[in-house]
């Protein structure tokens, strides 16, 4: 097996990149971060990628940063851990394809706020959730507080930050912090399975959708009309517009090629 800090699998459409430290239940240390960003670069410049997928191996997604960096070399952490872990979230977050969180195990501090970037989540029975951060005298990273209180409202925000109390996968499902939950033992193919219906939509499509719902907090209502307006306009112009129309009117499922 690869001792690479990420590992990058493509199927179809579809990439998947897997957190691979699982002596460190996946912790943040420099190469995993540094890896993580290149690998985010190399996915921008990727025109095929219709849904990108964030796993973890070993026995948990994410148990946040590494505290032997943490005790070493304090000093590094923001330019080493955070700043590439921003940038490639910056990345993520700017791409037409859908990020998807598959989740099991611990699922912790910068694991959590990761979790909580992605655009859907589908998490294993076996899934705990920490926010963790108070617990070393930290407050948080890797966009924790713009997503958590745009998931769970601002009261419930602060008592997952301030009490960091653990929080299981039903928990997860009751509060929002994730879309489904599933047996353990079925979550790759149940990820596989979300994945593949997300890449059959249309990219272009799904990627407003995506502007059009996280734009919307800092919209007026009359500017995310506006907003919405311009981008049905774009839909209207592709083909794949077209070709939805037609398979529609001949009653059979619409093939879409993301032009």
């Amino acid at each position: 097996m690869s001792t690479a800090p990420i590992l990058l699998e493509s199927h179809g459409s579809i990439r998947h990149i897997r957190f691979n430290r699982p002596q460190a239940l996946n912790a943040i240390d420099q190469s995993l971060a540094s890896a993580f960003l290149a690998t985010c670069r190399h996915l921008a410049d990727d025109p095929e990628v219709r849904v990108i997928v964030l796993s973890g191996n070993g026995r948990g997604f994410m148990a946040g940063g590494d505290i032997a960096q943490f005790r070493d070399d304090p000093a590094s952490v923001p330019e080493t851990l955070i700043e590439p872990m921003n940038q490639a979230l910056q990345l993520l977050s700017s791409l037409d394809a859908p990020l998807l969180a598959s989740l099991h195990g611990p699922v912790a501090g910068a694991g959590m706020s990761l979790a909580l970037a992605c655009d859907l989540a589908i998490a294993a029975d076996n899934s705990r959730f920490n926010f963790a951060y108070l617990n070393l005298g930290a407050s948080c990273d890797v966009g924790a507080s713009w997503n958590l209180p745009r998931l769970v409202g601002l009261r419930k925000a602060l008592e997952i930050a301030l009490l960091s109390e653990p929080i299981d996968a039903a928990e997860a499902l009751r509060l929002g912090l994730v879309n489904r939950v599933v047996p353990a033992e079925e979550l790759e193919s149940a990820t596989l399975a979300l994945a593949q219906r997300l890449a059959a939509a249309s990219p272009r499509a799904v990627g407003l959708l995506k502007r059009l719902m996280r734009g919307s907090f800092e919209n007026s209502f009359a500017s995310q009309l506006e907003a919405e307006k311009a981008a049905f306009s774009d839909c209207l112009q592709t083909e794949d517009f077209r070709e939805a129309v037609n398979a529609f009117l001949e009653k059979r499922p619409a093939t879409f090629s993301g032009r």
